[in-house]
């Protein structure tokens, strides 16, 4: 530890990079609220609105194959699975056409959402950290590279509890599009290298319980399988 630290900094966050060692820095998460129609309609919200955005802690990251403890003060845990998208650049005021060039690839992520504690405080008009933001609450599978598979704008997204399918979609239902929200959130907040934007989810979201093991994939980008682990003591 330097001297100059007065206490250890925390490990840096970090993604997997298919097929290498390598590693990609986290620094910031950033999901996209309610990008698909079908998830809109079935959380009862309005189909056509400006793209709005809510983050993370780059430590709520896990990796494939982990196990996510049952998290605490919740008893309705909800599976989101995304598109995750990786910037490599980034900027303010991004222009849309500009956009795809500062991404360095793409993963499988899954928004896990304490539900009842989110809709408890989007009900009295308070932030939704609480229900969005919490430990472990942001699995995401290796990296794929763009130069690997390029810019992927269509495919089929799912998510499987047990086997049994559950989320079912495809990448072209995005409402915004991946330059779209890149362009977007950049006129909110600066964007830069290390920052991964998760895109929304397709219709399907339900609650997962502790022994529920979660298979997610997005085609032409990859997969993730996390467990549903018992509450931390």
């Amino acid at each position: 530890m330097s001297a100059r630290y007065v206490i250890d900094p925390a490990p840096q966050a970090t993604l997997a990079v298919a097929g290498s060692d390598q590693l990609f820095p986290v620094r910031r998460i950033w999901c996209v609220g309610r990008n698909y129609v079908e998830h809109i309609r079935e959380m009862g919200q309005d189909e056509r609105e400006p793209p709005f955005f809510f983050a993370k802690p780059a430590d709520a990251v896990v990796p494939d194959g982990a196990t996510v403890p049952y998290p605490p003060l919740t008893k309705d845990m909800h599976h989101e699975v995304e598109l995750v998208v990786a910037l490599k650049g980034g900027g303010r005021n991004i222009r849309t056409e500009d956009a795809l060039s500062l991404v360095y690839g793409y993963a499988v992520g899954i928004d896990l959402t304490r539900r009842d504690l989110q809709i408890a405080s989007r009900k009295i008009q308070r932030p939704w950290e609480i229900g969005k933001a919490f430990d472990a609450s942001a699995p995401c599978g290796a990296l794929k590279p763009v130069s690997e598979i390029g810019h992927p704008s269509k495919g089929r997204i799912t998510l499987a509890c047990n086997g049994t399918l559950r989320q079912d979609g495809d990448l072209e239902q995005m409402i915004w599009n991946v330059p779209e929200v890149i362009s977007k959130l950049s006129e909110m907040v600066a964007l830069a290298p290390g920052d991964i934007i998760m895109t929304g989810t397709p219709a399907g979201v339900a609650a997962t319980v502790a022994g529920d093991t979660l298979e997610c994939a997005v085609e032409g980008v990859g997969t993730l399988t996390v467990k549903i682990g018992a509450p931390l003591a």
